[in-house]
């Protein structure tokens, strides 16, 4: 419900912290040398929520902390991918998962000590429990790794991403999807709606209550868009049907039980949705960046779905707090999965 004063978020963090988890996983920073991630990493390390791996030179490393004016502690292992002991098993099983695009060993050892690479890597063969990267590497080439090395999850049709929306005067949210998938199909759309349900429960531990948008409520207009939409809910429905799902709803109709009384009264998702489902890029980028900018709402992410073991993406942009609270993410994805 809207409201005149600041809402009080529980961001990851602090949901994690409250979970009390008994686990203490270990989460691998690919970009170990980078001051933001060496703040946000040694900060998660003594919240007491995880180990951490730091990836890169041990002497460059150690440096950067000194520049921070930071404390190191003893029990964060750096690992440089060029000399670790795990290049042979890590080639051994590179060449397995690229055995039918060809490629020979020569490129596998050259390929598994990129950070990126060795970090999903030791996710695979489950060295550590998730990975963190993307404070200096593109989007793309982060989730490339991830897909190629950790792949997709078995129930999983595609893989997405989400964003968790903080709005000043609102309830936590998520926001699918909104970095990766260009123009989803109605099975793709479906799919997505589906992963972003599971992020609602693991990273806001509630219960997801999903608003398929588009510019049109329940048949307020017309158009093959909009058919896209009503069918993936249709999809969802029929797959999940314990799942909390409504559309085709407009944003204002989704999120305002006055605006849903008179254009969805018969919806039990419209005034008070948590899962908002744009129906492409376009309008997923454009409304969380909006939301972000002019609204003041909190954004982390981009979060990745549907891969088989959790690695996650940090804006070039971030912040050590944005670092530490991405490491949070992940841990609560890996919780699901343990």
């Amino acid at each position: 419900m809207m409201g005149s004063s600041k809402i009080e978020h529980k961001l990851p963090l602090q949901v994690l912290e409250e979970l009390a988890l008994d686990q203490k996983p270990t989460i691998v920073m690919s970009e170990g040398h980078d001051p933001r991630i060496i703040s946000g990493a040694i900060a998660a390390h003594n919240a007491g929520i995880c180990q951490i791996a730091l990836l890169g030179n041990q002497i460059m490393i150690k440096a950067e902390c000194k520049n921070l004016g930071l404390s190191l502690p003893t029990d964060i292992n750096i690992i440089d991918p060029k000399k670790s002991n795990l290049l042979p098993e890590f080639e051994r099983e590179y060449l397995h998962l690229r055995k039918k695009k060809g490629g020979s060993a020569e490129d596998a050892r050259v390929k598994i000590k990129e950070p990126l690479y060795f970090a999903a890597l030791m996710v695979r063969l489950g060295y550590a429990a998730g990975t963190v990267g993307g404070a200096v590497e593109t989007t793309s080439n982060v989730v490339r790794a991830a897909i190629q090395i950790i792949g997709k999850s078995t129930d999983a049709h595609l893989i997405s991403s989400c964003f968790l929306m903080y709005p000043t005067n609102n309830y936590p949210m998520v926001y699918s999807d909104c970095g990766l998938v260009i123009d989803p199909n109605e099975e793709e759309l479906a799919s997505i709606a589906e992963m972003a349900a599971q992020s609602c429960k693991d990273l806001l531990q509630t219960e997801p209550r999903i608003a398929m948008l588009s510019f049109s409520t329940k048949g307020s207009a017309r158009h093959s868009m909009v058919s896209k939409v009503v069918t993936a809910t249709k999809i969802v429905q029929s797959k999940n049907p314990h799942i909390k799902i409504d559309g085709e709803l407009q944003f204002d109709a989704a999120i305002s039980p006055q605006i849903a009384s008179s254009k969805a009264e018969k919806s039990t998702i419209a005034g008070n949705a948590n899962v908002m489902i744009f129906p492409n890029l376009d309008a997923g980028n454009i409304a969380y960046k909006i939301s972000q900018r002019l609204g003041g709402a909190e954004a982390i992410g981009p979060i990745l779905q549907g891969l088989a073991k959790p690695a996650n993406d940090l804006s070039r942009g971030c912040s050590a707090t944005d670092v530490t609270q991405m490491i949070a993410v992940t841990i609560l994805q890996a919780n699901r999965l343990q």
